[in-house]
């Protein structure tokens, strides 16, 4: 490394250090739902890779993406430019003519869950599919193996879901039931990133499972997100849609990775058309960059503290909160250790008080609440003319539509707000 480049990483780490704010003022200062985590070593990443004039994917993108794949004991990863892209490639690489006679086609089925983001559910339309709606329970927020099954007719051909504010869902019971009728599962892996059920991370169950990393989520590299798989023949898809349509693999600045690039002949173009301009499907730009990998590289050697605590502010408002009447208090999937994305709290329909009370409450109070996402999405009127299929009753995303709502549990929040939240639910309730 340079002198100057150092002199100016080291002012870099030192303007971190003096600009960072630990003060907390009860009822002044925000208590955010969701943010970042940033240390100097984050801003350090960022800096270095701008200094070096990374703008495109390069050297750290690869780095960052068998470091991610290898979290999840997979042999694949691919970076993109956000979760929702990720979910648009993971669920349009099911389509691809690749697949022969395991491929997905417009009109084909896929179970979802009412109750959750748009993101999970879009690109099942965005590709000419049938998303087919089940309730979830509420306490875990997620749906049931038995509810699935339910809903598989012969139309049936894949399960996209996401694990719920990072409770995992019966990962392994729905991966079995996916391979007993030959279906593909997609796990929406994106509020969940070091959640484990069974031992085993999420996002390792499925076909494809994919992450986002908003600053909102479990490590972040602003805008951005990722596919993994241990399918290489699903891999190579998700790449050729991300980078174009294009069949070449060369890295960009690279030439000939192939030894070949003008010996092939596909489709009706003449024998030795050059390969980097030889396209497979019809595809996208969705890459991110370096500049989001190095600080993805950055964040994700803290991925383990984070889910730490996640779990332990998670563990202080459920202690702080379990003798509180009228609320619904949330509870892990059995057999699950969640690394939690939120704290979902439903306002018991009899109680004295409503979810927008406590609500309009706490936020006069500058804690932040959010929504259960869409909670039943379809009665948004983005999904009320499209095609889809409802299997038995959507009653607990109902409930969620009316009644629920989450706080923060993310790193950056300390005990003294994580008390200060529980203390500011109890005395609404009490005066209630």
């Amino acid at each position: 490394m340079s002198e100057g480049k150092k002199q100016i990483l080291d002012l870099v780490r030192k303007y971190h250090q003096e600009n960072v704010r630990h003060e907390f003022v009860p009822g002044v200062t925000p208590v955010f739902p969701s943010g970042a985590t940033l240390d100097d070593d984050d801003r350090v990443a960022l800096v270095e890779a701008a200094l070096d004039m990374r703008i495109a994917a390069g050297v750290s993108s690869r780095r960052f993406e068998r470091e991610f794949a290898r979290f999840f004991g997979l042999r694949k990863a691919h970076m993109t430019n956000s979760g929702s892209s990720a979910n648009l490639l993971a669920l349009g690489s099911l389509l691809s003519p690749q697949l022969g006679d395991r491929r997905l086609r417009p009109g084909d089925e896929v179970i979802t869950v009412a109750a959750g983001f748009p993101t999970t559910v879009n690109p099942i339309l965005q590709n000419g599919l049938v998303p087919v709606f089940v309730d979830v329970e509420l306490g875990t927020y997620n749906t049931t193996a038995e509810r699935i099954a339910e809903a598989i007719t012969p139309k049936t051909r894949a399960i996209m879901i996401a694990h719920a504010l990072g409770n995992p869902f019966q990962a392994e019971e729905v991966a079995q039931l996916a391979a007993e009728h030959g279906m593909f599962l997609i796990e929406d892996n994106c509020d969940a990133v070091g959640s484990l059920y069974r031992g085993r991370p999420t996002g390792s169950f499925g076909d494809l499972a994919t992450a986002s990393f908003y600053p909102a989520h479990h490590i972040t590299t602003g805008e951005g997100g990722c596919v993994v798989t241990r399918n290489l023949t699903l891999a190579r898809i998700v790449e050729q849609l991300r980078d174009w349509g294009r069949d070449c693999w060369c890295e960009p600045g690279e030439d000939n990775t192939c030894f070949k690039r003008f010996d092939y002949q596909l489709g009706d173009l003449p024998h030795g058309y050059d390969h980097k301009y030889i396209f497979s499907h019809v595809g996208y730009n969705l890459k991110s960059t370096d500049l989001q990998a190095a600080l993805g590289l950055s964040q994700l050697q803290k991925i383990a503290r984070f889910g730490e605590l996640r779990r332990r502010n998670w563990q202080r408002l459920r202690d702080g909160l379990c003798d509180v009447p009228g609320l619904l208090l949330p509870r892990a999937t059995p057999d699950s250790d969640p690394s939690w994305f939120g704290f979902v709290i439903t306002v018991r329909p009899d109680a004295p008080f409503t979810r927008q009370q406590l609500g309009n409450f706490l936020e006069s109070r500058k804690i932040g609440t959010r929504r259960f996402f869409g909670g039943n999405l379809t009665r948004h009127p983005a999904y009320l003319d499209q095609p889809h299929r409802v299997v038995g009753d959507l009653a607990n995303s109902d409930v969620i539509t009316e009644h629920t709502f989450w706080i923060g549990v993310y790193p950056s929040l300390t005990l003294e707000m994580i008390d200060y939240v529980a203390a500011s639910i109890r005395e609404f309730a009490a005066a209630a």
